[in-house]
């Protein structure tokens, strides 16, 4: 999620659960081979177990990129194949590769040879009007004989033409039964099931037919989705469940530290916006959080007046 998957939010959702599996932002291999390494792909040590998310197509470049990663830590290297964004087609990556799967097998093996990290694979059931079962299983067939460890499946074609990356998520129907289909036909694989789930109940219908479910703009919208996470997922009945306010404590001294670095305020609370969500005077934080956060002046009493307004 661009914009979204930041060190800052990822750090905040590993409050949740130290059992799920977190995901950065597609960042593409041109910007760590030219840009500022630390600044894309650095990271806190609480956030593990990570997976990088990259989006590219020339596997020399995936080859070097993956050394990389695995220098900075990272447990997975995920190759993004989904993203139908008129911007990354132009970058000749995202959702257009599943049109050339050859190329995808040469990237997952340039980023296998180029680090010991497991490495998956993001995609689509297709791209445009394609209904073609078949076809979306020889794209996987290619690229679990290329060694992906796993595939993540947006149960849903990416429209490359036509419209938005928005729409993208909503329009083209969900193909859910195409994946419990993958999984009957590739029994070792590890399929991973992504779009449209909104709940845990949801998530867990899932499991019974695949090996894991990838949430994205769900818990982001709602983080407090994910508070009993260990629990009803992960079988862990003793597990503490946090509240609202205990979760919004617990992430005060990693705001407090990096103030101290001169990192704005507003960098790392936007993504606390939801944490309410549905609670009473929910509307009243936003509204003052949205309104004050990106002040010059911002800082922790900013977030304690925020706070205030909850009753």
């Amino acid at each position: 999620m661009m914009d979204r998957s930041d060190r800052h939010s990822r750090f905040f959702l590993r409050l949740f659960s130290k059992n799920i599996l977190l995901y950065t932002e597609m960042i593409t291999a041109a910007a760590i081979i030219h840009g500022d390494r630390d600044y894309l792909l650095g990271f806190s040590e609480e956030e593990h177990p990570i997976a990088v998310q990259l989006g590219g197509s020339d596997p020399e470049q995936l080859y070097q990129v993956a050394k990389i990663c695995a220098d900075y830590g990272y447990d997975e290297i995920n190759l993004n194949c989904g993203c139908p964004s008129d911007r990354v087609q132009l970058g000749s990556f995202g959702a257009c590769l599943m049109a050339d799967p050859g190329l995808v097998r040469e990237c997952v093996q340039a980023l296998r040879a180029g680090s010991s990290l497991p490495v998956t694979v993001k995609h689509r059931t297709g791209i445009d009007q394609q209904d073609d079962y078949q076809l979306f299983r020889e794209f996987v067939e290619i690229q679990v004989e290329a060694g992906a460890s796993a595939l993540i499946v947006h149960a849903r074609n990416a429209w490359l033409k036509g419209i938005s990356a928005k729409q993208n998520r909503d329009i083209p129907p969900l193909k859910y039964e195409w994946v419990y289909r993958l999984k009957q036909e590739f029994i070792d694989t590890e399929i991973i099931i992504n779009g449209g789930i909104k709940t845990l109940d949801s998530a867990i219908e899932h499991l019974r037919r695949v090996d894991g479910v990838m949430l994205g703009r769900a818990p982001y919208q709602n983080p407090y989705l994910l508070h009993d996470i260990d629990r009803l997922i992960f079988d862990q009945p003793n597990s503490t469940v946090k509240s609202r306010a205990a979760l919004l404590q617990e992430i005060y001294p990693y705001i407090e530290r990096h103030l101290a670095m001169d990192l704005p305020l507003g960098k790392m609370v936007r993504h606390l916006f939801g944490l309410f969500h549905g609670e009473p005077n929910a509307r009243q934080w936003r509204r003052y959080l949205s309104e004050n956060i990106f002040r010059k002046s911002a800082g922790m009493q900013t977030l304690y007046e925020a706070e205030r307004l909850l009753g």
